[in-house]
């Protein structure tokens, strides 16, 4: 995969939040090099991405299996005819996808 200057503007913030190297990498599916070449600007930027286009902080690892659990459990509720059930999870999984931790 490539990163782009908009994806280094993204670990540029990410960095500056405060958020783990290895977590940032793990986010776009690199290894830490690419981060640190991001921050030496080798992407053609060094400014940082805004704090409202960053993904949430935390291990995306964890995140994406706590989402997971709640998708399979919506589909199962959809599939048992449970609508209302099933967009709750879907509402209650991404918002814990999305919490900064």
């Amino acid at each position: 995969m490539t990163l782009s200057s908009n994806d280094a503007k993204i670990i540029i913030g990410m960095v500056a939040r405060g958020d783990d190297q290895h977590h940032v990498a793990a986010w776009f599916g690199e290894n830490q090099g690419r981060v640190a070449d991001a921050l030496a600007g080798k992407y053609g930027t060094t400014e940082a991405a805004g704090k409202d286009q960053l993904p949430p902080s935390g291990a995306p690892g964890m995140k994406g299996r706590r989402l997971r659990s709640k998708v399979t459990k919506a589909i199962e509720a959809l599939e048992a005819g449970d609508s209302r059930a099933a967009l709750s999870l879907l509402k209650e999984g991404i918002a814990n996808f999305n919490k900064n931790e």
